[in-house]
């Protein structure tokens, strides 16, 4: 319960906590009204699209886990949404796009070291026929 105690008008309350008195009422009661969280279809949509997109080929060869990974998010934000538990829903779509971004990230990470060791030995090999071609 709170308590309220008057003033008396020679008992002012100095303007340093007047703001943030203010501040905090204000911050609580908005807190309060916005207890009720509206359906984050925006944020599924992306995080569908997200998954999506990282759902290929090379993802699943390459990031295997990482792809599971925001698979199975997005199935979990899903549920939420079937329970509307929308935080929870707005949490997991967020955490599935970036989920599936890493995957997508890894999986061409893996593909550019590939395509780095390729020309690395590609060059090995050409250096080794000029220095045959060189002895002989």
């Amino acid at each position: 319960m709170i308590s309220l105690s008057i003033h008396k008008p020679s008992q002012r309350l100095p303007r340093s906590l007047i703001l943030p008195g203010l501040l905090l009422s204000t911050a609580a009661l908005l807190g309060a009204c916005a207890s009720s969280t509206p359906p984050p279809t925006t944020q599924m949509a992306v995080a569908d699209a997200a998954v999506q997109a990282a759902n290929t080929p090379s993802t699943s060869e390459a990031a295997p886990a990482e792809l599971q990974l925001a698979v199975n998010k997005l199935a979990l934000a899903h549920q939420a949404m079937n329970d509307k538990n929308y935080d929870r829903a707005l949490y997991l779509a967020e955490q599935t796009q970036v989920d599936a971004q890493v995957a997508q990230q890894h999986a061409q990470s893996v593909r550019s070291r590939k395509a780095a060791q390729d020309s690395e030995d590609a060059a090995r090999a050409l250096q080794e026929e000029i220095n045959r071609k060189a002895g002989s």
